[in-house]
């Protein structure tokens, strides 16, 4: 086997060297080079740079560090800015935590250092703080409903208001007002942060309210499928049965 010029391609604009055999796996590397810089790459209705945004993300999920400073430099390389590449990021917070999140904005100010970025980069924050949980419900409700509301109300004791309360006033009202990034962009990402750590019960609302936020379905298949080199086919292809099932006619249920 050796690499298609598709691939060669795709690697040279993306990296900005030419494509070498890998010293001591040379077969694995030219199957998942093609795979991903030929086949993948050259599939579907988005381009190259929400592509390796969308690679970004997964990468931040994964923690594959390495990989992710090599396609940090990738995502800068095919158009993406800092700031764009920050934010996407940031927009994995609430969905992984935070550890992870900061291992993965490190690796990438190590990258945007080296590009000539300077450090910290502008805020992108729009809202109060003391005005998130109402901005965030602004966002939230037309998308998602009150069904999470009534879903955690059954928790014990103050639990029943807080938990609401932490996912519209951080998940919506702390990251989804942030500037930078389209609504469309920040729910793909959600979409796709949920796809790469398997959280299956979720995805059925987040496809419905990717599609709110302007996403078509012909995009967010392109984003999954994007996703499966770097995810595996398992958690990718229970997201793409759902989407091949979905009826944009249904009243989605979110978390029953």
């Amino acid at each position: 086997m050796a690499l298609t010029e598709k691939a060669k391609e795709t690697m040279r604009e993306l990296f900005k060297s030419e494509p070498a055999k890998h010293p001591q796996d040379p077969e694995l590397y030219e199957i998942l080079q093609n795979e991903i810089f030929d086949e993948v790459f050259s599939t579907g209705v988005i381009d190259n740079k929400k592509r390796e945004m969308i690679t970004v993300v997964v990468l931040t999920c994964l923690q594959t560090l390495p990989q992710l400073k090599a396609h940090t430099a990738a995502a800068l390389n095919a158009g993406n800015t800092a700031l764009e590449l920050r934010e996407a990021i940031y927009q994995c917070a609430p969905y992984i935590g935070y550890p992870r999140t900061l291992n993965a904005i490190a690796t990438a100010n190590e990258v945007f250092e080296q590009y000539g970025y300077t450090l910290p980069l502008e805020s992108a924050t729009t809202v109060a703080y003391e005005n998130r949980e109402e901005a965030g419900a602004a966002i939230q409700v037309p998308r998602y409903g009150n069904e999470v509301k009534e879903v955690f109300a059954k928790l014990p004791g103050v639990f029943g208001e807080f938990v609401p309360h932490l996912l519209t006033a951080v998940g919506f009202g702390d990251y989804g007002t942030r500037a930078v990034l389209s609504d469309a962009d920040k729910e793909l990402i959600s979409l796709i942060v949920l796809v790469t750590i398997g959280a299956a019960t979720q995805l059925k609302p987040h496809i419905a309210g990717a599609m709110k936020a302007g996403n078509t379905l012909e995009e967010i298949t392109a984003a999954i499928v994007q996703a499966l080199p770097y995810v595996g086919f398992p958690y990718c292809l229970s997201a793409l049965m759902m989407v091949a099932n979905y009826d944009v006619n249904a009243k989605t249920e979110a978390y029953r």
